[in-house]
């Protein structure tokens, strides 16, 4: 697993736990980090799932606008907590980290879905972040 896909499950830990306990998502992430000193290469790891912590939760606003428009008849409240941190990460690569390209945001996307959410969570993310993709390249 590269160190980008080590981030951003560390990411999704903390947004996901963040909004399901009502607390601060950057303290979470900062509470993981301090449990894994002493590891090998943490600290790549944790450099990029802070921008992507911080990222998410600065535009979190006009993240869920975006992927409202997106959602085809699903209210943002009605996903499972875990799908809408992952469509909340992948948004913000897309939007705005211009070095991962959108197909691995997507890609990362599914996989932690895959991995960790419901049997019919990696072909929704997948869905509603191709359209997100598909009209960032046109502004």
């Amino acid at each position: 697993m590269s160190s980008r896909s080590k981030s951003r499950k560390r990411a999704l830990d903390a947004l996901y736990a963040a909004e399901l306990n009502k607390l601060d998502a950057m303290e979470l992430l900062s509470n993981a980090q301090t449990a894994a000193e002493g590891r090998q290469n943490q600290d790549a790891i944790f450099d990029y799932a802070e921008t992507l912590v911080r990222g998410v939760t600065s535009e979190l606003s006009t993240l869920d606008a975006r992927l409202q428009n997106l959602a085809e008849a699903w209210k943002l409240e009605r996903m499972p907590n875990l799908d809408r941190a992952l469509l909340r990460m992948g948004a913000w690569e897309i939007l705005h980290n211009p070095e991962v390209p959108n197909e691995v945001a997507i890609s990362e996307a599914v996989n932690l879905a895959s991995e960790f959410s419901t049997d019919d969570s990696p072909k929704f993310i997948n869905g509603v972040l191709a359209r997100l993709a598909k009209g960032s390249e046109a502004i």
